[in-house]
């Protein structure tokens, strides 16, 4: 039976009941918020790098970027499988499956993510070197990206307690403590890059240790925060512990998602190395299209996580007929939001460009791009939201499936056969990701309507239980020890 407590209501919402459209908006909204002051952030970020410290420190942030997003990538690949299965237990009513989960993922990631920070270290200089990393930029880089492997611990923590938080309905509780954090960043940024207030002026290196202190202080807020509630996401030490078949139906889930995010962030690396070939004004110009794709892809990105993890609850209570209305206001919702950037990309983009730079070879190249890139933010919408209902039955792998075929297959062949070949012009490579992302959406929509999602990993591969102890037979009111100490601990 499902071993639900009093105050189960207490540790999120359950998903698996009541309207699907309101679910969806209360559940993704708090975390829109959140991309979105992340998006905020970052666009403020490069308004001071490219107006205040020139195109080579632009470039330096921009090449820099795909090679922290590998790294981050395995956080959210085992991450992703910890809301899929943190989901579904709860959906399930199973709630020692979910402290289970939560210890064991903590062990993993943490292990993990110290891996992640020295591999960042040793790599940094001989991967910038190989993206053809215009000389003028080189050194500002190397020295940028080996403080910003510094965030990579407290990134991965705060992935974890998130992807905790989603999997039991709730959103909210991440934005405050991101919210902090991003405020904090967006205040140091200034002071520590311009020496402002007496603060010493370190310039590019200062938005690295901004997002350092800022990362490290929200992470540890939000952990305090938890235990102080009691939450069902608060971890405490004799919960940490590797259990291997949960670690193996969690790496299972996770590898995949994770290779899928590291083959894609490997992509963007040798996509960036390719606009590089064009020399520097090309590379600014693609660091500040990416930027304002940033906010375009904002609701597929965030619908697709509330998809996921809504689908994941449903799917673990075998409400198939829910899943599906979750699909459907799902693309209603995102393609709404999405169709403003889409516009705004086509119609107002050496507007949009003028924001970050004043440089006219590099407006005139980023004008080209986002009318172009318009036309891939529909397709991103239709691929998240029918990817966060094949991976909220586990099939990440069917996902990653999808991303290496558009990416590897399609997008990088085609960008460098379309830009060093047949039009020989930089614009070659903005038409293969119209392409590429127009394939993975369609591969993705078909293998939603096949129905493959109505057989979940988890049912197949049921999470161990363990046999509690008995009350004797003569003493009906016996509570063994242990459940009393689980009682003592809620």
């Amino acid at each position: 039976m499902p071993d639900v407590p009093e105050n189960h209501s207490r540790y999120g919402t359950d998903l698996t009941s009541g309207s699907i459209p309101r679910h969806l908006v209360s559940f993704s909204v708090p975390m829109l918020i959140g991309s979105a002051l992340q998006t905020a952030y970052s666009l403020v970020n490069a308004l001071w790098v490219g107006n205040r410290l020139g195109p080579d420190a632009m470039v330096a942030v921009t090449v820099s970027f795909p090679i922290l997003f590998v790294l981050t990538a395995v956080a959210g690949g085992l991450t992703m499988a910890t809301t899929i299965l943190v989901s579904q237990a709860y959906g399930a009513k199973e709630i020692s499956d979910v402290k289970r989960l939560i210890g064991n993922s903590l062990v993993l990631v943490a292990a993990v993510s110290v891996l992640c920070l020295v591999l960042g270290h040793l790599a940094a200089a001989p991967l910038l070197r190989a993206m053809n990393t215009p000389p003028t930029s080189l050194a500002i880089a190397v020295s940028y990206l080996c403080l910003l492997v510094w965030t990579v611990p407290f990134t991965f923590g705060t992935f974890l307690f998130a992807a905790v938080l989603r999997g039991v309905g709730d959103s909210k509780t991440p934005l405050y403590f991101q919210a902090v954090a991003v405020c904090l960043s967006a205040i140091l940024d200034p002071l520590l890059m311009f020496g402002w207030l007496g603060f010493p002026k370190i310039g590019l290196n200062g938005t690295a240790y901004s997002t350092i202190i800022a990362q490290g202080i929200g992470l540890a807020a939000l952990v305090y925060y938890l235990h102080r509630k009691q939450h069902l996401a608060a971890v405490h030490w004799r919960d940490l512990r590797v259990d291997w078949d949960t670690s193996w139906i969690t790496l299972k889930i996770g590898v995949p998602s994770m290779l899928q995010q590291g083959m894609v962030s490997i992509g963007v690396i040798i996509l960036t190395s390719l606009v590089n070939t064009f020399g520097r004004d090309g590379a600014a110009a693609f660091g500040f299209g990416l930027r304002i794709d940033q906010i375009a892809f904002m609701p597929s990105l965030t619908i697709g996580m509330a998809v996921s993890a809504m689908a994941g609850q449903n799917i673990g209570a075998q409400r198939f007929d829910r899943v599906k209305q979750v699909f459907k206001w799902g693309l209603v919702v995102v393609v709404g939001l999405t169709l403003i950037p889409s516009i705004m990309a086509l119609t107002i983009p050496s507007l949009l460009m003028r924001a970050f730079t004043s440089d006219a070879a590099v407006i005139a190249i980023g004008t080209k791009y986002l009318r172009i890139s318009a036309f891939t933010y529909i397709g991103f919408a239709v691929l998240f939201v029918s990817n966060g209902i094949i991976n909220g039955a586990g099939h990440t792998m069917v996902t990653t499936i999808f991303s290496v075929v558009g990416l590897w297959a399609v997008r990088l062949p085609l960008a460098y056969y379309l830009s060093h070949i047949l039009l020989r012009r930089i614009e070659g490579i903005w038409y293969a990701m119209v392409l590429s992302v127009s394939f993975a959406a369609l591969l993705s929509l078909s293998c939603y309507l096949s129905g493959y999602w109505k057989r979940p990993v988890r049912r197949k591969h049921t999470l161990p239980t363990r046999r509690m102890p008995q009350p004797v037979r003569d003493d009906p009111g016996a509570v063994p020890a242990d459940v009393r100490a689980g009682r003592r601990h809620r």
